[in-house]
């Protein structure tokens, strides 16, 4: 494993769901910040940047389980860029409707 990145973001730069999931729930903190990213705007950055490059098509799967273990989804990053500011710039409107949903229930859980 290369000593740059923490394990977890790690795990979302080289696309591995499995090993990100572990690490969370042995308690990796879900909006860790490295290298001025947040895990959460990492992760659409990976999944779009990995879109672009190989010609696939855009996944949300890391970005799902982001989410599913607490990342904020509008913590913005260290340069101020949110998530979804991330996403519209990719278009990866996966990660968008994901995000959205989960804002959503977070504000109707405010109520």
């Amino acid at each position: 494993m290369s000593s740059y990145w923490t394990p977890a973001h790690h795990a979302v730069e080289y696309d591995d769901a499995e090993s990100l999931a572990r690490l969370l729930a042995d308690g990796a903190d879900p909006d860790e910040v490295f290298s001025n990213m947040t895990l959460l705007t990492h992760a659409i950055d990976a999944e779009g940047d990995g879109s672009l490059q190989s010609g696939r098509p855009l996944t949300g799967h890391i970005t799902a389980v982001l989410l599913a273990f607490g990342a904020d989804p509008e913590l913005a990053d260290p340069d101020g860029h949110t998530p979804l500011d991330m996403a519209a710039h990719y278009g990866h409107y996966p990660a968008v409707n994901l995000l959205r949903a989960q804002i959503s229930r977070r504000v109707a859980g405010n109520r």
